[in-house]
């Protein structure tokens, strides 16, 4: 075995048990140290390497896994209740600018016409009883009522004009039935005495804490319905 294939050998494979190997190893001094000085290193890289694994060392793998996601988590969430209040607060200052914003009764209250209009062909029979009820749940007006039944009253729900609880009835007329809208009464809030438009007529009055706002088709006797009302709301 030449010097070169040797050595290639040796660093190889110090510890082979190659005939030829071990031949020139007993023929050559210097050969056998330089296997000697491998096999040493070559021992020294093993004892290096192997290391015994504390038992607990997967509950510790575990666990600093386990922390990592707990801090990523925590990092989201602080994400998301950023965001949240982001959002909670342009909310609460778009409410805050509409509680602000003059409303125009009259176009509201026909707005709620044309987009009920199974309202009109309803007939719930609603006792005067469980209209104050009704009213008893709208912030402002907790002490208004009706003394006694206005007329027959078809409907009755509560709605929204631009952020103020309301409520919606429709009741009998002279002539068909006719819409009411009982609104607390704010100083944002304009109305007029009579409105209409191409399909209805409109009338509206108001009292010490409400808006009221009558609204029927072109021939309804508005004025008879607002009697009644003015007989029997307090």
């Amino acid at each position: 075995m030449d010097d070169l294939k040797f050595r290639r050998h040796a660093y190889g494979d110090p510890n082979s048990q190659d005939e030829e190997f071990l031949e020139q190893i007993a023929a050559s001094e210097s050969d056998a140290k330089l296997v000697n000085d491998l096999k040493s290193l070559d021992s020294k890289l093993t004892s290096a390497l192997n290391i015994d694994v504390p038992d607990d060392l997967a509950d510790k793998l575990i666990l600093r896994q386990q922390l990592t996601q707990h801090q990523q988590q925590k990092k989201h969430t602080r994400y998301l209740m950023a965001m949240a209040a982001s959002v909670a607060l342009v909310i609460g200052l778009s409410f805050s600018m509409l509680r602000f914003t003059p409303v125009d009764l009259t176009e509201h209250a026909l707005a709620h016409v044309y987009h009920e209009p199974k309202a009109m062909n309803v007939d719930q029979n609603v006792g005067f009883e469980d209209v104050n009820f009704k009213l008893a749940g709208i912030g402002g007006l907790e002490k208004a009522k009706f003394i006694q039944q206005p007329g027959k009253v078809y409907y009755t729900s509560y709605c929204d004009f631009q952020g103020v609880k309301s409520l919606h009835l429709v009741m009998a007329g002279e002539h068909g039935k006719v819409t009411l809208f009982i609104i607390p009464a704010e100083n944002r809030m304009v109305t007029e005495e009579s409105f209409a438009d191409q399909n209805y007529q409109g009338l509206g009055f108001q009292t010490a804490e409400t808006f009221m706002l009558l609204v029927g088709e072109q021939n309804a006797d508005l004025q008879f319905v607002k009697n009644e009302i003015e007989q029997t709301f307090i």
